[in-house]
Parts: C-alpha cells; sequence; structure tokens
C-alpha cells in the first residue's frame, strides 16, 4: 500500500482520522505499521482488522497517533491480525484483554501500561515469540499465571500494581533480562526468582520486602553500575540483609548470607 493511503476517513484535510503509515521509523524498520489518530474518532474503525499483512499497529492515546478516545475493550476481532508483531494499547480503559490475544502468534511485543486490568486470559501462554511485555500501573492483585508460560521473555515490567505474590513458575522464564516490580505490595520473594541466572536488572523498590532470599547473590548478572540505583530496593523496610548491604550489589549480598550461615553453624 501507499505510505499515506487513508481508509474510511471522516475528514478530506491534512489530519485524517486513520491512516496506514509506512514512513521510515527505525524502531520498526521495513514493517508494515498503522498508527490510528484522529480528533473526532470514537471507536477503531473495522477496516483495520481487514488488514492481514499488518505487523505494527498503535493504539496509544500518549503516543503520537494522539487518539482522543480510550478503548474500554479491545476487539475480539485482533484475531484477524495473524502477522502482527507489535501491539500498543496503552494508556487507554482496559479492563480485560479479550482471548483472541492468544491466537497473534507472531506477536513479539506488547504494551498494555497504564489501563485497569485485574487479570490477562489464560490463552495469553501461548504467545511464545513475545520477549517484551508492558504492564505497568495496573490494577493486577497478583503476578498471572499465564505470564510465566511466556519462555522468550526478555523484558517484563509490572510496575506500580498491586501484586503481593510471585509463583514459583516464575523460574520457568529463563531468558528474562529485566524484571521490574517496583511500587507494588511484595512482602516476600520466593527463593524460584533466584534461577533467573540471565537477569541484568530487578528493579524491587518500594515494596514490603523485609528479607531477600538466601540464594539471592547467586543472580550474579545484576548490574547495579557504578552507582546504587534507587529503583533496586529503596522504599523496602530491609533487615535481612540490610540496606547497605543490598546497595553494595549481588557479590555483597551472597557475602552476607554466607557468613549468615557460618554464625548460625557456630
Amino acid at each position: 500500500m501507499d505510505a499515506d493511503t487513508s481508509f474510511g476517513c471522516a475528514s478530506t484535510g491534512p489530519d485524517p482520522l486513520w491512516r496506514y503509515l509506512t514512513e521510515h521509523d527505525p524502531k520498526h524498520e521495513g514493517k508494515k505499521k498503522l498508527k490510528i489518530s484522529g480528533r473526532e474518532l470514537v471507536s477503531v474503525p473495522a477496516q483495520v482488522f481487514s488488514l492481514g499483512q499488518l505487523q505494527v499497529l498503535e493504539m496509544s492515546p500518549e503516543r503520537e497517533s494522539c487518539l482522543r478516545y480510550r478503548m474500554e475493550l479491545l476487539p475480539r476481532e485482533i484475531s484477524h491480525l495473524r502477522n502482527l508483531t507489535c501491539l500498543y494499547v496503552d494508556s487507554n480503559n482496559l479492563k480485560k484483554i479479550p482471548a483472541e490475544i492468544g491466537t497473534l502468534s507472531h506477536l513479539e511485543r506488547l504494551t498494555l501500561s497504564s489501563n485497569s486490568l485485574s487479570s490477562l486470559p489464560p490463552e495469553m501462554g501461548a504467545l511464545q515469540r513475545l520477549h517484551s511485555l508492558h504492564l505497568a500501573n495496573n490494577s493486577l492483585t497478583e503476578l498471572p499465571a499465564p505470564l510465566c508460560q511466556l519462555r522468550s521473555l526478555t523484558f517484563l515490567d509490572v510496575s506500580d500494581n498491586k501484586i503481593g505474590t510471585i509463583p514459583s513458575s516464575i523460574r520457568q522464564l529463563e531468558k528474562l533480562e529485566t524484571l521490574l516490580l517496583l511500587f507494588n505490595s511484595l512482602e516476600s520473594l520466593p527463593e524460584d526468582i533466584c534461577l533467573l541466572r540471565n537477569l541484568h536488572t530487578l528493579w524491587l523498590g518500594n515494596n514490603h520486602l523485609r528479607s531477600l532470599p538466601a540464594s539471592f547473590g547467586e543472580l550474579v548478572n545484576l548490574d547495579w553500575g557504578y552507582n546504587y540505583c534507587s529503583c533496586n530496593f529503596e522504599g523496602n523496610p530491609l533487615e535481612s540483609p540490610p540496606p547497605e548491604v543490598c546497595s553494595r550489589g549481588p557479590e555483597e549480598i551472597r557475602d552476607y548470607f554466607l557468613s549468615f550461615h557460618r554464625a548460625q553453624r557456630d
């Protein structure tokens, strides 16, 4: 299709309700991409779901697409877009995601941040190519079980929810490199989180953690950088190890627990 072909527009001016865009985009080089935009748009045009070759779809009000409305439901017809690799639907009013999301087998990146989600459908576990998932600022009270089936995930952001527990099945996310859990209600972490040896970034700030798992120091690839990042632990009532130990990184945490266990034996 042409770079500026318009479909079903209520306006013939320079700002059509929605346009099919293939202009140069470094993030999605060479992919068939659609941004939804327009001041008068009140719903997703049905024609969108006939674009079977579409690979990138943006429907986020805060993005450049500038939607002037917020979706409360992600249409089930999303299942028609089987070639999607990237779907952006953050900053809407979504309360649930339809089961049809599980049919998007090519999906690699999904952004659902800043909605009103309290759960995810089991079918999401079928997204085995998904490597980046954004769920910050929702209403989750636990880490949804389907997430732990997403074996290709390298990035997961569930910050700013109400998550109180992390299931032991998180150990299945062996490729995970970034896990953002800050601003939740965590009181403890499962030992299984220490099996995620590819983790480089783990943000736990502003939770209710009093202790870390005894094997936490085994997360040898965690990168504290040259400066202690406040997102790591700040805002937790940590006692074991104390904050000053945690701030010095995984090696110091490991040494703390080794010394602690030696002292117990003696």
